[in-house]
């Protein structure tokens, strides 16, 4: 599966719904409370990027990519997680449904995501 973006005529207008929607999930989010992650727009997708606080990826407390949401193309979503050693994504999840993903991301209950 190759990420897409929708090709539909009001394609934009569904990919800024899916970045207010994943905006909306992480202020529900369980781990790092207190850090104000943002959404920004990473190829055909939104990538989550967050302070780090604890500098244990970055020892100089500088921003650090999260999770990235694309589209499959076929109507999925697929959810990537940041591989910092490898300094590359790893594809954790897909689903149809975009909200199974979110609740993933948010709750995080194997720290995939928020470390």
């Amino acid at each position: 599966m190759m990420p897409a973006a929708d090709m539909s005529p009001n394609g934009a207008d569904v990919h800024s719904l899916a970045a207010e929607r994943i905006r909306r999930a992480l202020l529900r989010r369980s781990r790092y409370r207190y850090v104000h992650p943002r959404v920004e727009a990473e190829g055909a997708g939104w990538k989550v990027v967050s302070p780090n606080c604890s500098r244990s990826i970055d020892r100089q407390g500088g921003d650090i990519d999260i999770a990235w949401l694309v589209g499959d193309g076929e109507g999925g979503w697929l959810l990537f997680a940041r591989d910092h050693a490898r300094d590359c994504w790893d594809l954790r999840r897909c689903s149809r449904r975009l909200p199974d993903l979110l609740n993933a991301l948010v709750v995080d209950r194997d720290r995939e995501f928020w470390r």
